[in-house]
């Protein structure tokens, strides 16, 4: 059995977020918390939230054990683009964008 936890629009780019799921891939799912708790960055924090909630979807929508689930994937899409510019000489402006991501994490039972 499949189980998913979903965060959107997450504000950092997912290259950034990316970086840290690979650490968690194919690993028990109580394993990757210990994993992320101890990764010192703003992706591994949004990770770890997205990880703890598919934990408890799968605990409380589908009486599934947490120390029988294991990290099946862990994928980071990209969100849409906040575009927005910064003020620069002579009136002139300089425009810059704010990038968001998709995080998707899917555990499943070893049973």
């Amino acid at each position: 059995m499949q189980v998913q936890a979903y965060t959107k629009y997450a504000r950092m780019s997912p290259r950034k977020i990316r970086e840290v799921t690979q650490a968690i891939q194919g690993r028990n799912a109580a394993e990757a918390v210990e994993v992320l708790r101890f990764i010192p960055r703003k992706s591994a924090r949004l990770v770890s939230k997205t990880l703890q909630s598919a934990i408890a979807n799968a605990e409380n929508n589908n009486n599934l054990s947490s120390d029988a689930l294991k990290v099946e994937s862990a994928t980071v899409e990209q969100g849409p683009t906040f575009k927005r510019f910064r003020p620069a000489a002579r009136g002139s402006a300089h425009p810059y964008k704010k990038a968001t991501s998709h995080i998707r994490i899917i555990l499943s039972d070893e049973g």
